[in-house]
């Protein structure tokens, strides 16, 4: 006869695995810090920094145009609604870098077997990005506030649509965090 404690044990430690491993590829964790001290309620203007284009590691995303039009129109939208102009002809105050990086992550629950956690424990692969933008004083050339986004894309590289998607929730979600007297 099976200890109840440990079938319970076991049974906990499945349902974890599994909302961990559904968590891996649903889950956006967004963050955010900003430079103690700024005054955010004297910026009024920004724009884009020069083209300091990363590559995200996935050819998929770095050869397709429409992420870099789609997440620049996402922020533009966002920061309009707060309040700041973008001035590329003038002498912005705000200068706004990105930075996204998408990479394969594995997710291996086989260790759970050997402590008797789980009968049928599996390994998944997934595609894990992350989404960072920095808002830099364009005159003293110093970071003020940075928001990052991070998740799994599992599905989303190959969609533009639930690309557009995951753009626009992770780009909303981070400048959510923004300082609201920016």
């Amino acid at each position: 006869m099976t200890n109840p404690l440990r079938r319970l044990g076991q049974v906990a430690a499945v349902t974890l695995s599994a909302l961990t491993l559904t968590g891996c590829a649903a889950t956006l964790s967004v963050n955010s810090f900003a430079e103690r001290g700024v005054d955010f309620t004297r910026y009024h203007t920004y724009d884009w920094a020069p083209d300091d284009r990363l590559s995200t590691g996935d050819p998929r995303l770095d050869n397709n145009p429409f992420f870099l039009e789609r997440l620049q129109a996402d922020v533009e939208k966002q920061l309009a609604t707060r309040g700041l102009d973008k001035t590329p002809a003038g002498a912005p105050e705000l200068l706004l870098h990105y930075h996204a990086n998408i990479t394969q992550r594995v997710d291996v629950s086989g260790a759970d077997r050997r402590y008797g956690y789980c009968d049928e424990c599996s390994t998944s692969v997934y595609d894990a990005g992350t989404l960072l933008l920095d808002f830099v004083d364009a005159r003293t050339n110093k970071l003020v506030w940075r928001g990052w986004a991070e998740g799994g894309l599992d599905g989303v590289i190959d969609n533009q649509d639930w690309m557009e998607e995951k753009i626009d929730q992770a780009v909303a979600r981070i400048l959510e965090r923004l300082p609201r007297r920016l």
